[in-house]
């Protein structure tokens, strides 16, 4: 059920960004209809904050058990491509798996920036960008329960399936203190649905630099980094949906568009 979710949702966004571009198409056409009488002209570009929500984790509080997330992003803008960035989130996570049950609490920062490869036209702010993250995470682990194979007293002869029996310990240790460092290459997208409201998705690739780890147990999961079965790389994306707060405007000369010719002498 919740990959389903997971899947319609994904859809639903790649629907909206795409009306969205289609939108700011015509935009443009329209806009490149007005200025085609002039080679050059000046415009301005807003400049400002921009924060937002990670919908990812937000909607997987409602639908999968055991979780309980929260994630803030914010960029502002330095320069016409160049943006500083950053996520800040929260996560509780009750992990089942076959043989280990595993609560994971902690917060996490990224900081770093991002940068646009999209050309916008005249005001607008939409991105294809690229970019980097640091991200750090303090947390605490508390192991809940686990499987193992113990030597059966049942005689040989009844059979080799009895040889073992899976016993089940429950421990309830908890594991303080633990802390994370990670480095996060980003590639996404912004599109700007209604006037300064966005809706982006991103995708990362993930490699721990630091991994402080608790004595007798492992860190299964990294707030921020998420698993860490794969040993030090992972995979992570989000959905957000932000409100851009525009603080100051600048004046640029855009690349010099050919005049419109008419078939007329």
């Amino acid at each position: 059920m919740k990959h389903t979710l997971r899947y319609i949702f994904s859809l639903f966004l790649l629907v909206s960004l795409s009306v969205g571009a289609q939108q700011q198409d015509v935009q443009l056409k329209n806009a490149d209809t007005v200025v085609t009488k002039f080679s050059v002209t000046q415009k301005e570009q807003r400049y400002g904050l921009r924060v937002g929500i990670d919908l990812h984790r937000l909607s997987r509080s409602f639908y999968q058990d055991g979780f309980k997330g929260l994630e803030l992003t914010g960029d502002y803008r330095l320069s016409k491509k160049l943006y500083a960035a950053t996520e800040l989130g929260n996560v509780t996570f009750k992990i089942d798996d076959d043989r280990v049950n595993f609560t994971t609490k902690g917060t996490y920062i990224k900081l770093g920036f991002d940068y646009n490869a999209y050309e916008n036209w005249l005001d607008m702010n939409n991105m294809i960008y690229f970019g980097f993250r640091y991200g750090f995470s303090t947390f605490s682990q508390r192991l809940n329960s686990y499987t193992v194979y113990q030597n059966s007293d049942i005689d040989a002869n009844d059979g080799p399936d009895n040889y073992f029996d899976d016993i089940t310990r429950y421990p309830g240790q908890d594991y303080k203190g633990l802390s994370a460092h990670w480095v996060e290459f980003v590639g996404g997208m912004k599109a700007e649905l209604f006037s300064n409201i966005f809706l982006g998705f991103s995708v990362r690739l993930n490699g721990l630099i630091v991994n402080k780890k608790p004595t007798g147990f492992d860190n299964l999961y990294v707030p921020g980094f998420n698993r860490t079965y794969d040993g030090s790389f992972g995979v992570g994306f989000n959905y957000s949906l932000s409100y851009f707060i525009p603080l100051y405007k600048k004046e640029t000369i855009p690349a010099e568009k050919p005049k419109a010719t008419s078939g007329k002498g």
